[in-house]
Parts: C-alpha cells; structure tokens; sequence
C-alpha cells in the first residue's frame, strides 16, 4: 500500500514540475515591443490595440509588398482577375487602356486573360509612378498633411487610382485640393489607407515595360 502511494505521489510531483515549465515567469507587456502606428515599417504589428487583429486574414501579410499590392487589388476589383468595370477599367488592378499603352501593353483582350501579365503591369506602373513623383516622395514624405501621414506607399497608391499628376496636385496644395476618380474615391483616402507598406523594393524607372 505504501509504495502505491509513493507511486502515485511521484507521478503527480513529476507532472506538476514539467507543467510549470510552461508558466511565463513574467507576462507583463514590454513597451519597446510594440511600435507606433505612425511609423513606416515592413510591418505594425503586433499591437496593443485589439481592433488592429480584426481584419486579418491567413497566410499573414501585414505591411510588406505582398499586403500591399493584394489590399490594393481587393480595394480595385475584390481581387478578380477578369473585372471589367462600368467605366472599362481592367482587371484586379483596374487598369485603364491609355495606361496600359504606356507600359507597353497593347492588346486589352490578352491583359484580362492573363493573370502575370497583370501582375507585371501592376509593378510596371508602380515603378513609373515612382519615377514621375520622386521628388514628391523626397519632400513630403514623413509629413502630415491634411490629417494624413505621407508616406512612399500612400504616394503609390494614391497615383495608381488618380495618376501622379493628381497626387503632386494634392501634395503641392496641402491637402486643400480634394481630388476624386470617377466613383468619388479620394487621393486622400487612398495614401491614408496604403500608407506605411514595404515599397522601397521598387526600382524607379521612367519608361518600363512589359514584355
């Protein structure tokens, strides 16, 4: 009887050592982990706030150029390849056909069906855009403008659903010219809602194509 209790005794003392092994000693947050949500990073999280995990969606993105350019193409088309919208606009990036020109792209019909070329064109613009409103990037990035911080990304986006000329115009004005595409989607909201995205990877260029 006294070695089954002994028994026994030594298999709870086992168990309850190897389970406090899997205690945090300390669960108090560490502040320096955490970072602000102004900053321009690859990525911002983790964080503090709950309501920054709602949205998230797996495989995890967060604020590097995959994330970018798949919210951007959510925001466009949800994503679809083969969107056509009322105005004529093409596919998951919604490009317009004089634009496509610019980049080298001639036949619409081939662009819609063909989903890397589409991704070609995506990153093609990106550079030209970057190209065209460098300087733009050099000056205002980093400042506060109209309630909104300027960053290379918002700059990006916001030149893809408006052009750059849109873009310089609302930077140059301080925010006071409120620029809008066809649907009433603003410049502003645009650079406020892909500011801080992983987009330093994009080489400026000021006549790319795809072949």
């Amino acid at each position: 009887m006294i070695k089954r209790w002994a028994y026994y005794t030594g298999i709870i003392l086992i168990v309850g050592l190897i389970s406090t092994g899997f205690k945090p000693i300390n669960s108090q947050n560490q502040q320096w982990f955490y970072v602000d949500a102004n900053e321009e990073l690859l990525y911002q999280f983790p964080s503090e706030k709950p309501s920054d995990y709602v949205n998230l969606s797996l495989p995890f993105t967060g604020k590097f150029f995959i994330g970018f350019k798949e919210a951007l193409a959510f925001k466009e088309s949800q994503g679809k390849y083969h969107k056509v919208n009322s105005l004529g606009y093409l596919g998951k990036y919604q490009f317009g056909k004089t634009t496509l020109e610019s980049i080298g792209i001639k036949d619409s019909a081939t662009f819609l069906n063909n989903p890397k070329m589409q991704e070609k064109a995506f990153v093609a613009l990106l550079k030209k855009n970057k190209w065209e409103l460098r300087e733009e990037i050099k000056i205002y990035r980093g400042k506060v403008i109209d309630g909104v911080r300027i960053t290379e990304s918002g700059i990006l986006a916001a030149a893809h659903l408006g052009g750059a000329g849109s873009v310089r115009k609302f930077l140059e004005s301080n925010g006071k010219r409120k620029v809008k595409d066809n649907y009433g989607t603003s410049i502003k909201s645009y650079m406020k809602q892909f500011g801080g995205y992983e987009t330093h990877n994009i080489v400026a260029d000021s006549n790319p194509k795809v072949r």
